[in-house]
This record gives structure tokens, sequence and C-alpha cells, in this order.
């Protein structure tokens, strides 16, 4: 398993909320690379942060100017302002990266027809990746120790666009196993659909049948939590790689869950109409228009 990128070829890259949640991670690594890095924080926590953390802030207008690749760290519902702010500034033929894909499939995105627009989000540790140190079990959401792989798209048929991108992912996200590339359309139907209307909701949804059966039904919580956390490997394991068969019993029981829970007709949460409806509802928008 290889986690080192293809190329040593350096780039400038400018990080836009580089104290924030996010641009602190992609910072920390960053900052261990040999490209040439601005940070730009305008919130004083995050000016703060970033200082305290031994950076340079620079100020938005320098760090753009000569920037192959932007990187915008920020909140999508800031996305919009901030774009139309900076991409006028960016220089021809440089990139700017988001680090969601709901601002850029919505069209909240202020673009210009000399600079590429790309997104890229990370896929987090797998639950089948093989762990062999601490750090690694620790590093649950990625970016620190876990390998990951990462999905991007790059609005560019240019190779070089390709290359930068990629680069600057494995950086940010890394250590990174592989770069998924798709569309930006693509990459909505998996963040959120796949990801978070589906897998994150049903992760909650683990944890409100847990505090049911501790709390309701009265079961002992270290009973409930150690079952649930094997069976919910198996279920995964099973279910996803098709490890091991289901007992006859067991599918008689999913068949009862899935009638008492799930709609028959869950699966049009995929269609473009509806990955709109959940876009707006995101981006606290009335509608989605391109």
């Amino acid at each position: 398993m290889s986690t080192t990128a293809e190329t040593t070829t350096t780039y400038k890259i400018a990080v836009i909320g580089a104290g924030g949640k996010m641009g602190m991670r992609v910072s920390n690594n960053l900052v261990r690379t040999d490209h040439t890095v601005w940070y730009v924080e305008t919130s004083p926590a995050g000016q703060q942060r970033t200082l305290d953390a031994g950076r340079e802030l620079s100020d938005a207008a320098t760090a753009v100017a000569d920037a192959d690749i932007v990187v915008l760290a920020v909140p999508d519902l800031a996305l919009g302002p901030v774009t139309a702010d900076l991409v006028p500034q960016m220089k021809a033929g440089a990139i700017v990266l988001t680090l969601d894909p709901a601002a850029a499939y919505a069209g909240l995105l202020t673009t210009r027809d000399d600079v590429v627009q790309a997104v890229a989000h990370p896929c987090h540790p797998s639950v089948f990746l093989e762990r062999t140190t601490k750090e690694e079990w620790a590093d649950t959401f990625g970016g620190i120790a876990a390998p990951q792989d990462a999905i991007a798209a790059v609005e560019s048929d240019d190779p070089a666009h390709r290359e930068i991108v990629e680069a600057t992912v494995r950086a940010i996200y890394a250590p990174v196993i592989d770069v998924h590339f798709v569309t930006v359309k693509q990459l909505a139907q998996l963040e959120p659909t796949l990801v978070e209307t589906v897998a994150c909701m049903i992760g909650s949804l683990l944890n409100e049948a847990l505090d049911e059966a501790i709390h309701t039904m009265g079961v002992p919580e270290a009973a409930a939590r150690s079952i649930l956390y094997g069976h919910t490997q198996v279920a995964l394991a099973n279910g996803l790689r098709g490890d091991n068969p289901f007992s006859d019993a067991c599918l008689i029981a999913m068949d009862y869950g899935r009638e008492s829970i799930i709609k028959d007709d869950w699966k049009k949460i995929f269609r473009d109409d509806e990955l709109d409806k959940n876009l707006a509802r995101m981006l606290h928008l009335d509608r989605i228009q391109r």
C-alpha cells in the first residue's frame, strides 16, 4: 500500500480559511511539504490559531495573485461571497479548489473561463483498513496517521491541471492511498447522498437504537454497546464484502427491520431533483437555480 505522490513537483498554494477546523487540518499537512504555501484567515480566533501553530499569515490579495491553486477551506455558505471576491483576483490558468461539492454543483460559485474549478473530498479511513499502529487506530477521521482515499473532480481536460489537483489532494489529506476522479455531479451524488444521507444517517440511527435499548428497555449499557459494536462490524463485513452469509433467522429479522423502518421509495434520493432538494436544504436555499 503506497501513499507517496507520484510527482515531486512543487506548487504555490493559498489556503483560505487556514485557521478554521478544516483549514487547520489541511495546513498542518501542507506545512510538512515543499510546496510554497500562503495561509489566509480573517477571523481573530482563526488568526490566533494559525499564529499559535507557528505559521505566518498572508493577506488574501497577495496569496491568490500568484497561487497555482487556491484551497477554499471555508464553510459552504461562505463559498459564494468568498469566490466572488477572490476568483477575479486569481491569475489565468490557476485552480480554485473547494473541499465539498454542494456549492459547486448548486452553481453558487463565481467562475472565470480562465480559472479552473475543482472539488476534492476525503473518503476518511475505511472501516476495513488494515491498521497497524495506535496512531492509525486513533485517527478515525483521516489526515493524521491512517491512510485514506480521496475523491476529486476537475473541470478541465488538461492533464497538468489534474496533476496539480492530485498533488494538492495528496498533500492536504495525507496520507492518501488513491485519488479517484469523478465529475462534480458524481461527487455530489456520493457526498451528500451516499455517505451523509444514507451512511451517516444510519450511524445516527444506530446510536438512537442503542439509547432506546439502554434507557427505555433497561439493558445494561456495557452489554448493549458490546453486542452492537461487534454486530455492526459483522453487518458491514457481511453486507458490504460478503465475508460470511447472514443466518436464515437474521435474514427474517432484517426483512422485518426493512419493512418497519425503510420506505419503499427510498431510492428516490438518488434522483437529480431529490439531490437538488437535499442541497437546497443544506445550503439554506429555497431551491437550486443554475
